[in-house]
C-alpha cells in the first residue's frame, strides 16, 4: 500500500510539472540559458585564439588599421575608442583599457602594437594610472605590418560585426607565432588562460626548427626557446625539469626574481627590475608589514624612485647589514620573487585546448599555412584575371584601326562590347576592359608597354602555382618570412636566466633575531619573555591571583619549546613565536597562543628538548604507575605543531620529568606517604601510549592517588634520603614526618 501511494504521488507530481508552463528542468535551464553564456565568454572574450589575440584586441587593432593609422599622424585615443565601438559594444572604458595594454608607454609587451603618446600608466605600478582618452593618442606601430599582412588578400575569413553593419576578421593573419610572443591572461567560466611571453627571435627559430624537422623533440626546442622573456626584465630561475613540464603540458609555475644592485656609497639596495606578476606598490606594502612585525630590522627606509629614467626601488640599509642575506630574506617573504602560473589554454577551431609549446607552434604552422595558401590563391586568381585581360588587349594590337572603327561605327552604347567581342574573338571581360580604355591610350606604345607585363605575369603565376603545389616550397616561404621578421624585429632577451642551482636557499633562522632573555612560566600557563634590559629595576613580577612561577631561567630567542598537556597532547613551538613581555604584564597565555583544545592545560614545559633515543622522559600517573619513554618517539617530520596521543590517557597525569640522570625522585600519595626511587627502576616502553602495565611505581590502597612528584626535595624534606629510599618497585610509601605536606 505504501509503495502504491508513493507511485501515485510521483505520478501526480510529474503530471503537475508537465502541465505547468513555468516549470523548466534544471538540465534544460543549464543547456539553454547557461551554456551559451559559458561558450560566449570562452570564445568571444577571455581566451585567446591561435593568432595570439582576444576578440577585444583584434577589434581594436583592425579598427585602427581601417582608420589608416598604419601610416601618418597619431590620432586621439578617444577617436580610436569611438570607432572601435562599431565592432566592440562593451563600452568605451573597456576598449580604452584594452588599448592601454597594447601601447608602447605601458610597457606590458615586448613588442607593442601601438605607438603611443601620453600617460598610459605602467605594467609595474598600480598607482601610475593612465590619463583620460581625450588627452592621449596613438597610431599603429610599424610592427603591426606583420599582423595584417595578407588581410586584404583573403588570408582570413571576414565575418559580420555584432549588428551585421560591417565586416571584421575572424582572426588576424600574423606572420609570426604571436600567441607565444604577446603575453595573455584571461578568466572564462570554469576555464582560465595565462600565456607568458617569449623572445621573438627565439620563437621564430623554434618555429623554423619544427618546419624543417616536424619530429623535433622538446629537448631541441628547449635549447632554442630557452625560457620566457618579459617586457619588464627581471630574472627567470631556470629549473630545467619545471621548464620542461611547462613546455610539454602548457601548465606549471615559472619562478621570477628581481634584479638589483648594491650601492656601497649610500649603503642601499637599488631594485632595477621586478617580476612581471607584481607591482612596486605591492612590494612596498609587504615590506611595511614585515617592518611592523619586527622581521625587517635591517631596513631603515624603502621608497619608489620611478622617474623619467625608468624603474627604480631603493632600500636603505642599517649599518652592518649584509645586503645578500637581506635580499634572500626579501625574496622569501615578498613578491620580489614570484611565480608566473602558466596555463596555455588556446581556442583551436572553436574549442579550448591546453597545449604545450610545441603543440602551439604546430597549430600555428597549420594556421599560417592556410593563411599563405589563401593569400597566394587570391594572388593567383587576380594575376590570372589580369593576364586574361592583357591577352585580350594583345588582340587589338593586330588592328588598332579596326577597334577604333568598331567603336566609332557602333550606334548604341550597349552594343560596343558585343561588337568588340565579335570583331576580335574576345570574351565579355576582355571586351569591357578594352572598351574602358581611354582614347589617348589606344596607341601602339601604350599597348606594347602593357603587353610587356604578360611575361612577368606568366612567370609569377608559374611561381605561385609551384608554391601552392609543393609543400616543401610553402614551408620554405614561411621560413623565409620568419627569418626576415627575426632579422628586422628581433631583440636581445630582456629577462635574464639564472640557474636554480646557483640560487642560495633562504634559512628561516636568518629572520629570527638572536638575543638572550629571562623566561618565566607560571602554574596557570602564562609565559613571560623579558629582556635583561627590561628586567632592570623590575624584580617583582605581576601574576594572576593564585598563580605562581614554576620556571625561571635564561633562554635564547631561538630556543625551541614543547608543551605536554593534561589531554595527552604535545605542542611544538619556538620562543621567538612569543612576543616580549614586561614585568608588569601577566604574560602570554600559552593555551590561547598555541590554540589548545577547550579546557586543555599545560602539564609540562621543556626547553630545547633532545630527541635522541638515549634521552627519555618519565610519566607519573595518579594510579601510581610510571613509565619511561625515549624522546625519539616525539620527533616529527616537517613543521608539525601538534602531536596527539603523546602518552596514555588511562589515568590522570601527575608529573612529567625529563630523565637527566639517575638521581632519586620523590613520590607522595594522597595519604601523605612517600617513597624515593631511582628512574632506572622504571621500565622503558617504546610506545608513547604505554602506561607501565608490568609494575606500579608506588603501591596504593583503594581510593589513594599519587598526588606529587618532586625532583628537588632536599631543602623541604631533609629526612627523605634516610627514610624513604626504595631499591625496587612497586614500593609501599612511608608515612611522612608529622607536619609535612
Amino acid at each position: 500500500m505504501a509503495k502504491d501511494k508513493k507511485k501515485q504521488v510521483r505520478k501526480d507530481y510529474v503530471e503537475y510539472v508537465e502541465s505547468d508552463p513555468v516549470f523548466q528542468p534544471i538540465t534544460e535551464t543549464i543547456e539553454t540559458n547557461y551554456m551559451p553564456y559559458v561558450v560566449s565568454v570562452m570564445l568571444s572574450r577571455a581566451i585567446p585564439e591561435i593568432d595570439g589575440f582576444k576578440p577585444a584586441h583584434r577589434k581594436l587593432l583592425y579598427t585602427m588599421f581601417k582608420m589608416g593609422l598604419m601610416h601618418g599622424h597619431k590620432t586621439k585615443s578617444a577617436n580610436i575608442v569611438g570607432e572601435t565601438m562599431k565592432l566592440n559594444p562593451h563600452g568605451d572604458a573597456a576598449i580604452y583599457e584594452t588599448m592601454v595594454r597594447l601601447t608602447r608607454d605601458h610597457e606590458a609587451l615586448l613588442h607593442p602594437f601601438i605607438d603611443s603618446k601620453g600617460t598610459f600608466g605602467k605594467q609595474y605600478s598600480d598607482n601610475m594610472v593612465f590619463a583620460a582618452s581625450r588627452y592621449t593618442g596613438g597610431k599603429l606601430d610599424p610592427f603591426c605590418q606583420e599582423i595584417f599582412s595578407g588581410i586584404d588578400k583573403n588570408a582570413v575569413d571576414m565575418i559580420d560585426n555584432y549588428d551585421s553593419t560591417t565586416k571584421e576578421p575572424r582572426l588576424l593573419p600574423t606572420t609570426f607565432p604571436n600567441i607565444l610572443v604577446t603575453p595573455n591572461m584571461g578568466i572564462a567560466v570554469g576555464l582560465a588562460s595565462s600565456i607568458c611571453s617569449f623572445n621573438l627571435a627565439e620563437v621564430c627559430d623554434a618555429t623554423i626548427a619544427i618546419l624543417r624537422s616536424p619530429r623535433c623533440d622538446i629537448e631541441k626546442i628547449m635549447e632554442i626557446l630557452k625560457a620566457p622573456d618579459f617586457s619588464v626584465g627581471a630574472n627567470v630561475i631556470y629549473d630545467r625539469e619545471q621548464i620542461k613540464k611547462v613546455y610539454e603540458t602548457g601548465k606549471g609555475p615559472i619562478k621570477l626574481r628581481a634584479k638589483y644592485e648594491y650601492n656601497e656609497d649610500d649603503n642601499s639596495i637599488e631594485v632595477l627590475e621586478i617580476p612581471y606578476t607584481t607591482t612596486v606598490e605591492k612590494i612596498s606594502k609587504q615590506m611595511d608589514e614585515l617592518q611592523k612585525e619586527g622581521k625587517l630590522k635591517e631596513v631603515i627606509d624603502h621608497r619608489d624612485e620611478i622617474g623619467i629614467h625608468g624603474f627604480r626601488f631603493t632600500i636603505d640599509l642599517r649599518k652592518g647589514t649584509d645586503p645578500e642575506a637581506l635580499m634572500q630574506k626579501l625574496f622569501k617573504f615578498t613578491s620580489l620573487e614570484d611565480n608566473y602560473a602558466c596555463n596555455f589554454n588556446v581556442i583551436i577551431n572553436g574549442a579550448p585546448r591546453q597545449l604545450g609549446v610545441k603543440e602551439i607552434l604546430v597549430e600555428w604552422i597549420k594556421f599560417r599555412t592556410e593563411c599563405v595558401t589563401r593569400e597566394k590563391t587570391y594572388e593567383y586568381t587576380k594575376k590570372s584575371e589580369k593576364l586574361h585581360l592583357l591577352l585580350g588587349l594583345g588582340q587589338i594590337l593586330l588592328d588598332i584601326d579596326k577597334a577604333i572603327r568598331i567603336v566609332r561605327e557602333t550606334e548604341k552604347d550597349e552594343e560596343v562590347v558585343p561588337n568588340l567581342m565579335q570583331g576580335f574573338d574576345l570574351d565579355k571581360e576582355q571586351a569591357e576592359y578594352i572598351a574602358d580604355i581611354k582614347l589617348r591610350h589606344l596607341n601602339r606604345e601604350y599597348i606594347m608597354n602593357r603587353l610587356a607585363d604578360i611575361d612577368n605575369l606568366r612567370a609569377e603565376l608559374a611561381e605561385i602555382k609551384s608554391l601552392l603545389d609543393d609543400e616543401l616550397k610553402l614551408k620554405a616561404y614561411i621560413i623565409k618570412q620568419l627569418s626576415d621578421i627575426k632579422k628586422k624585429y628581433g631583440k636581445p632577451r630582456r629577462t635574464g636566466i639564472v640557474q636554480a642551482t646557483e640560487i642560495k636557499s633562504f634559512d628561516k633562522e636568518d629572520l629570527v633575531e638572536d638575543y638572550t632573555a629571562r623566561l618565566f612560566f607560571t602554574k596557570d600557563g602564562y609565559l613571560k619573555k623579558i629582556t635583561q634590559q627590561s628586567l632592570r629595576g623590575n624584580a617583582e613580577q605581576r601574576l594572576k591571583d593564585g598563580d605562581s612561577i614554576i620556571f625561571e631561567g635564561d633562554i635564547s630567542n631561538k630556543d625551541e619549546v614543547i608543551f605536554f598537556t593534561d589531554k595527552c597532547q604535545l605542542y611544538f613551538a619556538r620562543l621567538c613565536d612569543f612576543e616580549l613581555s614586561k614585568a608588569s604584564d601577566l604574560g602570554i597565555y600559552v593555551p590561547k597562543q598555541l590554540n589548545f583544545d577547550p579546557e586543555e592545560k599545560v602539564a609540562k614545559m621543556m626547553i630545547n628538548p633532545s630527541f635522541d633515543e638515549n634521552k627519555r622522559v618519565i610519566f607519573f600517573f595518579e594510579n601510581g604507575k610510571a613509565v619511561r619513554v625515549p624522546m625519539n618517539q616525539y620527533q616529527t617530520q616537517g613543521n608539525r605543531k601538534k602531536l596527539k596521543k603523546a602518552f596514555s590517557d588511562a589515568s590522570g597525569i601527575v608529573e612529567i620529568v625529563p630523565e637527566d640522570n639517575d638521581d632519586y625522585i620523590m613520590l607522595i600519595n594522597s595519604e601523605k606517604k612517600a617513597i624515593l626511587i631511582r628512574p632506572s627502576l622504571i621500565p622503558i616502553k617504546t610506545t608513547r601510549t604505554s602506561i607501565g602495565t608490568v609494575v606500579f611505581a608506588m603501591n596504593l590502597k583503594k581510593k589513594q592517588k599519587l598526588t606529587r612528584v618532586l625532583v628537588s626535595y632536599e631543602d623541604k624534606y631533609p629526612e627523605a634520603y634516610a627514610n624513604y629510599r626504595k631499591i625496587k618497585i612497586p614500593a609501599t610509601g612511608v608515612l611522612m614526618q608529622k607536619g609535612r605536606k
